[in-house]
This record gives C-alpha cells, sequence and structure tokens, in this order.
C-alpha cells in the first residue's frame, strides 16, 4: 500500500445535518475537544496472526490511514449556507461544540450543486448551476474537483454523497449496463434515467478520486458505473449509511436465525424531522429508501434456507416525517417470531438515537477506508465496506447475494484489512 503522505480532500455532496456534524466532529477532534467515538478506524482493534504472534492492533497500525489533520474538507449544497450556519441551522450540536471550530466551518462555503428539482421536490435551495444538460453537469463538476485540489494543495480526494435521497430510478438496460450507453445518454439529456448523482459519480471517478454513495439512490448500483470504476482503476462504495433501525435489524435477525426461531413478521417504522425526512416525505423520494431498508432481512433470513422457518413472512417498512423530532430519529420495530410446536411470541425494539451523530462516525471510516483501498490498487465495488451500508453493492446480473448479516459483514472489513496490511485473511465468513 502507498503511504497516506499529503493532504487527502473530503469533498461532500450536501453540507447538512449529516455533513456538518462529520465535519465538526473531525475539527474538533484534531483540537483535541472531542472524540471521534463510533469510528472503527480510531477505535477497533484487529487480531492479526496466531498463537505466540497474536496480537490485536489499531487498525491505523495495520494500514496506513490518513490523519485527521490532513483532511481538507469542501462541498456541494443547494443552500448556500456555510458550514457554521448550516451547522448551526441543523440543530444536531450544540453551541459549545460548534463555537470552537467557527472560523474554520465558515471558511467552508459550497460549491453551487448539480442539481434537478424533479428528483427532490421537498428542496428549493438556489445554490445550483446553470448547466443546460447532464453532460455539461458532468464537466462542471470535473472542473469544481480540479479547481479544490488545485486551491487546496491536497494530493487525492475522495467523493462522499451525504445528500438527500433522490427519486427512484429503475435500472434500465438501455442506458445503465453499458458506459458507452450511458454517456450517450447524459450527452443527449436523459433526465428520466440519468440522475444528478450519476453525474457527481462520473465526474469524481473520471477525476481520479473514489467515490461513496451514502443514500440509497441508483447511481453506482449500475454495472455502467462498474465499468466506469474499472476502467478509472477507482473504488466505489454503497449505498446508504446503515446508522439506526438497520443496525439493528442487521444485528438482531442474526438472533433469529441462528437460534432456529421462525419469522411471521417484521413491522418497522420510523419518526424523523431533519432535511432527510423532509425529502423522504414524498412518495417518490421515499421509494428509493424502501428498496434499501427491505433489501436486509431477506438476504438474512431465507426461505430458500430454512422453508419451515422463513416462508411467507410479511416485512413492511414506514418513514413518517415529524418536524418536531428535527435529527432525533426514533425507530420502531414490532418483530413476531414463533417457536417450539409453532407457538407465537413478539419482540419490541424502540431505539431513539441521533441520526446524525450515528452517520458522522460512518462518513469517516468510509472516506479513510476507501482512501486506502485506491492506495492499495484496489478498485470496482468494495465489499468490504459493506458493514458501513443498508443496501451493500452486489453483482445482480450474476445472480449474486449481498451480505447483510452485521458480523459476516465484521468479519470481511476485518479480512480486507489483514489483507493490505500484508497479514493473512484468515477468518472463515460462515
Amino acid at each position: 500500500m502507498k503511504p497516506a503522505t499529503g493532504k487527502l480532500g473530503v469533498m461532500t455532496v450536501g453540507l447538512g445535518a449529516v455533513s456538518t456534524t462529520f465535519i465538526t466532529g473531525v475539527l474538533m477532534a484534531r483540537k483535541g475537544l472531542a472524540k471521534p467515538i463510533g469510528a472503527l478506524t480510531q477505535y477497533d482493534k484487529i487480531r492479526v496472526g496466531h498463537g505466540v504472534e497474536k496480537k490485536y492492533l489499531p487498525m491505523g497500525e495495520i494500514i496506513s490511514l490518513a490523519q485527521l489533520n490532513d483532511i481538507v474538507f469542501g462541498a456541494w449544497d443547494v443552500y448556500p449556507a456555510n458550514a457554521f450556519e448550516s451547522a448551526v441551522e441543523a440543530e444536531v450540536l450544540r453551541a459549545k461544540d460548534i463555537l470552537p471550530v467557527e472560523d474554520e466551518l465558515k471558511a467552508i462555503r459550497p460549491i453551487p450543486a448539480a442539481f434537478d428539482h424533479n428528483y427532490a421536490k421537498r428542496l428549493d435551495g438556489n445554490n445550483v448551476k446553470d448547466c443546460a444538460t447532464r453532460w455539461e453537469m458532468v464537466e462542471a463538476l470535473r472542473e469544481d474537483i480540479r479547481r479544490f485540489k488545485s486551491e487546496n494543495g491536497v494530493d487525492r480526494i475522495v467523493v462522499l454523497w451525504a445528500a438527500s435521497t433522490e427519486v427512484y430510478v429503475p435500472v434500465d438496460k438501455a442506458v445503465h449496463y453499458h458506459l458507452a450507453d450511458l454517456e450517450a445518454a447524459m450527452k443527449a439529456d436523459d433526465r428520466e434515467r440519468i440522475a444528478p448523482s450519476m453525474c457527481y459519480a462520473y465526474a469524481a471517478l473520471s477525476e481520479g478520486c473514489p467515490f461513496v454513495m451514502g443514500a440509497p439512490n441508483t447511481t453506482i448500483d449500475i454495472p455502467a458505473m462498474w465499468e466506469l470504476a474499472e476502467k478509472t482503476k477507482m473504488p466505489i462504495a454503497g449505498k446508504d449509511f446503515k446508522t439506526g433501525q438497520t443496525l439493528v435489524k442487521s444485528g438482531f435477525s442474526p438472533i433469529i436465525g441462528t437460534r432456529c426461531l421462525g419469522l411471521n413478521g417484521w413491522f418497522s417504522t420510523n419518526i424523523l424531522g431533519n432535511r432527510d425526512g423532509l425529502v423522504l416525505d414524498e412518495p417518490a423520494n421515499f421509494h428509493t429508501k424502501e428498496v434499501s431498508k427491505l433489501s436486509t432481512l431477506e438476504s438474512i433470513l431465507r426461505a430458500e434456507d430454512q422453508p419451515d422457518l422463513y416462508t411467507n413472512y410479511y416485512h413492511k417498512v414506514r418513514i413518517n416525517y415529524y418536524p418536531p423530532r428535527g435529527d432525533d430519529k426514533e425507530g420502531w420495530d414490532n418483530i413476531d417470531i414463533f417457536g417450539w410446536m409453532g407457538y407465537p411470541m413478539q419482540v419490541k425494539i424502540n431505539f431513539l438515537c441521533r441520526d446524525s451523530i450515528l452517520a458522522a462516525p460512518l462518513c469517516l471510516d468510509l472516506v479513510l477506508l476507501i482512501d486506502a483501498a485506491a492506495r492499495d490498487g484496489r478498485y470496482g465495488t468494495q465489499r468490504f465496506l459493506s458493514f458501513y451500508l443498508k443496501a451493500p453493492q452486489h453483482d445482480y446480473t450474476q445472480g449474486e447475494v449481498p451480505i447483510n448479516h452485521l458480523y459476516q459483514q465484521y468479519t470481511h472489513l476485518k479480512n480486507a484489512i489483514r489483507e493490505m496490511g500484508g497479514y493473512e485473511a484468515d477468518e472463515e465468513i460462515d
């Protein structure tokens, strides 16, 4: 692996609650005023070696990771407010956790966004690019990346989507399966099948930047984008940050499966009042999220593996916009299970969480680890990062089933860290 020398630019798409919480936390941590709790890259220790050679090391001692002091932040957003103003508006963090880095936050002014109102009808920002076609969006974004790199003296850049969920874009073989077709559709300004997020991903990869999709958008879940990642030798990861309810689901459903208990139904509902909740209040945008959240359970508790236990269970997901709650999200799960002789039982889970507080450490880990992957010469879909994501990328054209089981994902993550550090990938994913 090439060492993490020089500055790492992190360009976020979106400068809302998640991004400003992430940025503020990093700025505070490098001043010694806060701790990056929840970030595995900063806290986790992984075993390497066996027997007398066995030792547990932090990730940063196994592989070369960029240091917090070497990160330079930039962003695009549809609203012109700087990072300080956005952080205050988001009402996630207290004043005492923002004011010590006020000047640094104010210096982060969002670049006008590549935006299409039809993809997020609840947003009405005016800090947007005036692009006639999707291809012009791509070219403008590429220029933004080049300018940011030059003006900030960074050696490499990671682009992280932390913006809103777009309306659902079904995969269309005529446009999304081959890179040439995708490019032709961009140049023809196909606004129905080319989402703005695809322009960001295309621009990032074309400029030699790894790309992370933190929303459930189709963006890089298409063979054409996989082809571009292969062509540019850049890593990609997605999709949708796994923060609250899906984290619980991917961790608790293995308990049911491991114990060989049956499942009749799993009903999940959420209330939240941040910008993400506002966007998801639009049915077309919610459908994108619904597809992402529903995919988790079905790949863990599979009827083909245990037909007596997991045939025809009912799985429902709901998200409700509730402004008074702000970023303090609440998730309720009602789980109907059955056991010996088919007798029914229930499990209730009530998770009162802070959406952006859970997402911020994921942003840090994903940025640092995909940068490490790029320096290690890894490109294309980075499946080892599925630990952090709701709907892991997988090659559905070949019938591949994604790994959603949290503990299997963690094993995959640890094995990848070992391999990049020159150790043996020595844990089986059962």
